[in-house]
């Protein structure tokens, strides 16, 4: 799926881009809204971004894991080399590092903003709501016509994938207006 990132100020025009949206068919599962305003979402019934969406969680979580991993095969390699065990230990070892790294990884994501959203943070701070909306290819082109025509008061800022990319920290970007 592809994610569109829109930016927009003022918390009518977002209600008026969801509601907009549900109409072509798309659900709650595909908007989600980040704002410091969480509060005039819930009282307009707008799908706000999940903690996993406004935190790094996951992307450094699967970092982690890898660097464990990699850590892991070390010992694991090392464990068998220096000593006579069953293959089972070296295997636990291996497991034992991507665990640790995944975990490690999760502690320190959660302290992060998103990969993705660091962009916006000023905007965010500045007031500013941050649409993400989830598509098909087959419908990309759709919604953007039917924003752009309808909602012209929200800028597409940004697009990429709705996937986490563990070795990614940009995303192709469009090009911000002034």
């Amino acid at each position: 799926m592809k994610r569109l990132y829109y930016l927009t100020k003022s918390l009518d025009s977002v209600s008026q881009i969801s509601d907009d949206l549900h109409r072509e068919g798309l659900s709650d599962w595909n908007i989600h809204v980040l704002s410091k305003d969480t509060a005039g979402l819930y009282h307009r019934h707008v799908h706000g971004a999940s903690l996993f969406q406004q935190n790094d969680l996951i992307h450094s979580g699967e970092m982690g894991a890898m660097i464990g991993a990699l850590l892991g095969i070390l010992a694991g390699l090392t464990v068998d080399t220096v000593f006579t065990l069953p293959m089972l230990v070296p295997a636990a070892v291996m497991v034992c590092f991507t665990l640790f790294g995944a975990w490690s990884g999760g502690l320190v994501g959660i302290t992060k903003e998103n990969y993705k959203i660091e962009r916006f943070h000023d905007d965010l701070e500045k007031g500013q709501y941050l649409i993400m909306v989830d598509v098909h290819r087959t419908q990309e082109l759709l919604v953007k016509q039917q924003i752009q025509r309808y909602h012209p008061e929200a800028l597409l800022a940004a697009q990429g994938s709705s996937l986490t990319q563990p070795f990614s920290y940009n995303f192709w970007f469009t090009p911000r207006k002034a």
